[in-house]
């Protein structure tokens, strides 16, 4: 038998079959694009992601050898994207949450600001003549190491009106430049016209601490990287201790106003050891745990969903406590490590700090009982939201500088 479909049903039905092919191509490229090339996998767990529609990841391949990698698959079927792995042991870590201070000594001196030559015209700058700029990492004088200010003041001093060779870190790049001090009447001194810092403390928030084979304790914090306060650049960490830290007061934040977490060196003796000032964090090796303890699994960005989260963070004294927020964006693209949109929500914390203050960067945000970030910064005009790091890439810093390190 026979059936004959109207023209305008086979008209309907071919419109639809090519409006669902349309919608599956733009949903296909839409997680092209906003699925990140690179994904973390613990052994023996499939890997899955929360997207609004089902994606699967399907082993193919390698391009280059050595690197593993995945097809993106939409529903199973439309590939999306070609992905590389890591496969990684199931990893525990000890959540953080509490303050500490931070004494870091630069490898070698920072240019914070140029400044004018007592006793001569403002335009007189030797500094500035042989092109050194505000951020520049002054490491060699003539061929010898800066290892802080007065070893800088040494060697122009001791110049007698020579010129000085010079050489510095302008960015990523060493350059070598001649610089040619002037005498200032004032001072009775040569100089170049610069002043530079060769040293920084200020207190954060611990991420997390986890436990090596050979019993010491590596930690995390911060969740970006230490900058010089005139500069904003990250400060080249020559060495520097962890100091334990009592918060004693908290500024609390509004539109426009950050706040901050006021804390003291409790005794100024060392408690730690930093190794590492990255983009993704402060990280080096601990004394001890405290003695509050709380093990979870470590998260990767596959595992985050928007919605409820709990931070732990210290506002009071030296224990953390658990406050909620709520995750509004994953951000898997973004590649300045503002990986997170949170939002406070706890009616505490909102009445004692009006939202992330200065002081909070590192601590650390756990969501369905795994490790997934940390707070890093706040949105100004809005306290009671900021962004947050994925775990992932404050872990993968952790294993690099342990390597580095010898474990």
């Amino acid at each position: 038998m026979q059936m004959n479909i109207p023209q305008k049903w086979i008209t309907k039905i071919t419109a639809c079959a090519a409006a669902l092919l349309l919608g599956l191509g733009g949903a296909a490229e839409h997680y092209a694009l906003n699925l990140p090339d690179h994904f973390y996998k613990e052994a023996d767990r499939p890997l899955t992601v929360a997207t609004a529609l089902p994606v699967t990841f399907r082993s193919k391949t390698p391009s280059v050898p050595h690197v593993q990698e995945a097809e993106v698959r939409l529903f199973g079927m439309i590939p999306v994207k070609t992905v590389s792995l890591t496969t990684v042991a199931p990893a525990d870590v000890y959540v953080g949450g509490e303050p500490f201070g931070i004494r870091m000594l630069m490898a070698g001196c920072m240019v914070v600001s140029m400044s004018s030559i007592p006793g001569l015209p403002d335009d007189v700058s030797p500094a500035a003549d042989a092109g050194i700029a505000v951020g520049d990492i002054i490491q060699e004088v003539n061929g010898r190491r800066i290892t802080g200010n007065a070893d800088l003041q040494a060697a122009v001093s001791g110049s007698d009106g020579e010129a000085v060779s010079v050489t510095l870190l302008h960015g990523d790049a060493a350059e070598t430049v001649s610089v040619q001090p002037v005498y200032s009447p004032l001072t009775k001194r040569w100089q170049t016209g610069m002043w530079v810092r060769d040293s920084t403390a200020g207190i954060g928030t611990v991420t997390y601490y986890m436990r090596t084979p050979a019993g010491k304790i590596r930690f995390a914090g911060l969740g970006h990287a230490v900058c010089d306060p005139d500069t904003g650049e990250q400060i080249p960490l020559a060495s520097g201790d962890v100091i334990a830290v009592s918060v004693k007061d908290v500024r609390a934040g509004s539109a426009g106003r950050p706040g901050e977490l006021r804390g003291s060196f409790e005794t100024g003796d060392s408690i730690g050891t930093l190794l590492a000032n990255t983009p993704s964090g402060v990280f080096g090796m601990m004394q001890a745990l405290p003695q509050r303890q709380k093990r979870v699994p470590l998260g990767f960005r596959q595992d985050i969903r928007r919605g409820e989260a709990v931070i732990y963070t210290t506002v009071d004294g030296t224990q953390p406590h658990p406050y909620t927020v709520e995750i509004e964006e994953i951000r898997s693209a973004d590649e300045s490590l503002r990986d997170l949109v949170i939002h406070v929500t706890d009616p505490a914390l909102l009445e004692l700090t009006g939202g992330i203050v200065q002081g909070m960067s590192g601590s650390p945000i756990v969501q369905n009982g795994r490790l997934i970030g940390a707070v890093t910064h706040v949105f100004v005009q809005d306290p009671t939201r900021g962004y947050g790091i994925f775990a992932e890439h404050m872990y993968a810093q952790t294993a690099a500088f342990a390597d580095a390190a010898g474990g």
